[in-house]
């Protein structure tokens, strides 16, 4: 069934009649026959030329407002509700047992040395050691029962039969659930039981980070000083205690009663089960909405026949390439080394995982421990990844600018030298600080100790800079086109796009080391969710479409309409749905119900993806079409990276995604192989194989038709070996270990789902030991094949002169 045309959805619908221009016509089909697509008769099309109506800059801006608006007021209330640090904590008999300097010094020990690399604190971090927060309150419980036992029965709690143990039990449900904070006095109370756990789990946590035996994936004698064990262990205390102390006014903890655990009487609240549902509620209003739009609107994706018909011919195919873009091709470089370190880094990871104490006999923690690895691993990920983009852009400005300014390469190559000082200089640092050799200046120059922020904020500052003077190469190469009208608004949507990725890295610079952890939490999420899935995939979106335009298979009004539109899809839900990270990190009510249903609305746009799989393979159909098999064939697997895009986000961010996102889920599972299991589909399926088709992309373009010819094999292998792999990863490991773990967190509490002696035993270590077959396809069926065909594109002879 032929779909409606209509000018844009915001306008009633209404005919067009006017003819097309012969001249437009004639430039782009050659046959005097109509052509036909799937169907429709394109002579008949309506023609694309009209201006783009100024409603869609208009819905950017509104959805912008209104989301920021919003998240600006959870960030607020984050700030006035964040578990409050006093000034000490005292037992019943007003003894002093920490201060909250010790609390600020034991998160600075908690981050100097990396361990949010290693274990997780209220459920974020890393997944080898255990969650430190969910640990300590189970030994809280336990500790406290038997000093109730024996306070009121002269026993330890295990010796006590049943009506006397379900008392306490209640007993110590009831004391701990009493907030004792004085905020007058700035005063902490303890109880007994609770001044007994921190005063038995002292010596615990001493052995676990200092004892004869290492703590898993550690070297031995990790943290060996007494003073930094005694603070770090009140800061678990105090970590712990905002996790069942109720929040004043509330029925619930600071964390909403993370973790479950039914010793102290923490379990989902009703808003955590309410606001799942209304969630759902939202999803499926907004995919009918959405859907309806879709099929009343035709040119609405990147396969509207409007667009195909307006199209140009291909600008690459005449274009001589500049200066500047022949040395972009060593940024691709950098991109392979990186990416074949980070990939073997996921493999050194896995292992961890299966042999926590040896990698095959050899002790390799006593030179590469689990968390320098992982923090390398996830560092890495983010520099390979954005600086394939980066990348991209340098090569796409001057042809979208239509010449290169004066200076160009250079510019170019300063920044390539720049990024380089950046990358190699904050893995030596992030070395140096969680071996403790930087002293005072570790937060400066070492390892700052937040998940994926691990760099130093000399190096976030010195990256920001570098950001800025991409920007500034950015803006010089697309000046010239921003002053004409051929391509319409693309190359000032290029430019505002391009100024986002900066301006977005700022929050990363808005606290320090002794930042509560709540703050803390909630700017770091500000990068990981709003700068690399909101406004680095919106970069990401505004690059493809240039790509597309450039090929000639979509008309510049389309491309616009496309960027538009899918900022308005990722933003509408994105920008508030960043509070899904925060649902039990020491933010209220408020931030759940409004993350929790903005969240579910991020599913659609992804749900979406699945039409731009099927629209690339009909795009690459139109090259075909347009401008004949030998530019289809050239620029076949940059767009089967592109498809591949599609089918990740689907599966990885929206299935895997929606699915830990719901509350209820995610308070069982966060932390657990499920939150691994969507990092690596949404963060390799989507980021990593988008980066892996900008950089097929340019190097096609970069070299001759003999050049590619001899390593196109060695493309075709990487990309089945590496989509083969990731599949593999989730189907033989993350997904079913993860369904496991989440089992176990809800039959035995969340604390048990985390300790090693679950994780190394049964069907979950086993799935572990299985996975080697996904790492080894990934690692040498896929990216192996693909950094040789790099460096031999980037480092051979056979060059091309025009793209």
């Amino acid at each position: 069934m032929q779909r409606s045309m209509v000018e844009h959805p915001f306008k009633p619908l209404r005919t067009y009649s006017q003819p097309e221009s012969d001249l437009y016509r004639s430039i782009t089909f050659s046959s005097a026959t109509p052509p036909i697509h799937d169907g429709v008769n394109m002579s008949q099309v309506p023609s694309d030329t009209s201006p783009l109506s100024h409603w869609w800059k208009n819905a950017v801006l509104l959805v912008m407002i209104f989301g920021f608006s919003l998240l600006t007021l959870v960030t607020v209330k984050t700030y006035q509700g964040a578990p409050p640090i006093p000034v000490k904590v005292v037992d019943v008999s007003g003894q002093t047992l920490f201060t909250g300097d010790d609390i600020k010094g034991g998160q600075e020990i908690f981050f100097k040395y990396g361990l949010m690399e290693h274990g997780t604190l209220w459920g974020h971090g890393a997944y080898l050691g255990p969650d430190y927060t969910a640990e300590y309150l189970h030994r809280l419980a336990e500790i406290g029962r038997d000093t109730l036992a024996r306070a009121r029965y002269g026993k330890d709690f295990r010796e006590l039969t049943e009506g006397p143990a379900l008392e306490v039990g209640e007993v110590l449900k009831g004391i701990l659930k009493q907030n004792r904070y004085d905020k007058s006095a700035d005063i902490l109370t303890f109880t007994e039981a609770e001044a007994a756990s921190y005063r038995t789990q002292s010596g615990e946590w001493k052995t676990y980070f200092a004892g004869a035996q290492p703590a898993p994936g550690l070297p031995s004698k990790y943290i060996h000083d007494e003073g930094e064990l005694r603070r770090l262990n009140a800061y678990f205390a105090w970590a712990t205690w905002a996790t069942v102390a109720q929040r004043p006014g509330a029925d619930y903890s600071y964390t909403n009663n993370w973790p479950f655990e039914p010793l102290v009487g923490n379990g989902p609240t009703a808003s955590t089960y309410l606001w799942s549902a209304l969630s759902l509620v939202t999803l499926l209003g907004g995919l009918g909405l959405i859907l309806f739009m879709f099929g009343k609107f035709d040119y609405l994706g990147w396969g509207g026949t409007a667009g195909w018909k307006q199209a140009q011919p291909s600008r690459l195919q005449k274009w001589v390439l500049t200066p500047s873009q022949k040395v972009v091709g060593l940024y691709f470089a950098v991109v392979a080394v990186l990416f074949l370190a980070q990939a073997a880094l996921g493999g050194a990871l896995a292992h961890y995982r299966v042999e926590p104490g040896a990698f095959y006999g050899f002790d390799l923690a006593a030179i590469l421990p689990y968390n320098l690895a992982r923090t390398w691993h996830l560092q890495l990920a983010i520099f390979w990844i954005a600086t394939s983009w980066v990348a991209g852009g340098l090569f796409l400005a001057p042809l979208v600018g239509g010449a290169e300014p004066k200076g160009q390469r250079l510019g170019v190559l300063v920044l390539l030298g720049a990024l380089a000082f950046v990358v190699f200089g904050s893995l030596f640092g992030e070395w140096a600080g969680i071996n403790n050799l930087l002293g005072s200046l570790w937060f400066w120059f070492g390892h700052q100790g937040s998940e994926y922020l691990d760099l130093g904020r000399f190096w976030q500052v010195l990256l920001a800079a570098g950001l800025i003077f991409w920007l500034f190469l950015m803006f010089r190469a697309l000046r010239p086109a921003m002053k004409g009208t051929e391509q319409g608004e693309l190359p000032s949507l290029f430019l505002y796009a391009a100024v986002a990725i900066p301006l977005f890295y700022v929050p990363a610079m808005f606290y320090g080391p002794h930042t509560n952890f709540a703050i803390i939490d909630n700017w770091r999420f500000w990068i990981i969710h709003l700068w690399v899935e909101g406004f680095f995939e919106l970069f990401a979106t505004v690059l493809v479409a240039v790509m597309f335009f450039q090929l000639g298979l979509v008309s510049a009004k389309s491309a616009t309409r496309l960027v538009y539109l899918d900022a308005i899809l990722y933003l509408s839900g994105g920008i508030l749905g960043t509070g899904h990270h925060w649902y039990f990190t020491g933010q209220g009510t408020l931030n759940m119900g409004l993350a929790a249903c903005f969240s579910a609305l991020e599913v659609i746009p992804l749900t979406l993806l699945t039409l731009d799989a099927w629209d690339f393979i009909r795009l690459k159909d139109q090259v075909a079409e347009k401008a004949g098999k030998a530019l289809a064939s050239k620029h076949r697997w940059a767009i089967k990276f592109l498809i591949a895009v599609g089918v990740w986000n689907f599966a990885g961010a929206g299935v895997f995604g929606f699915l830990i996102n719901l509350p209820i889920v995610s308070y069982f599972e966060v932390g657990t192989t499920l939150t691994a299991n969507h990092a690596h589909a949404a963060m390799f399926g989507v980021f990593g194989m988008l980066a892996l088709a900008v950089l097929v992309f340019c190097l096609r373009a970069l070299n001759s038709d003999e050049a590619w010819s001899k390593v196109e094999k060695l493309i075709k292998v990487g990309f089945w070996g590496l989509n083969i792999g990731l599949g593999l990863m989730l189907l033989l490991d993350l997904f079913p270990g993860g369904v496991l773990q989440l089992w176990d967190v809800i039959t035995n509490g969340y604390w048990h789902a985390r300790r090693q002696t679950y994780l190394m035993e049964g069907m979950f270590h086993t799935l572990e030991w299985i996975r080697i077959v996904a790492d080894t396809t990934f690692l040498v069926v896929g990216a192996v094949p693909m950094v040789l065909a790099t460096l031999k594109l980037v480092f051979g002879k056979d060059h091309a002169q025009t793209a």
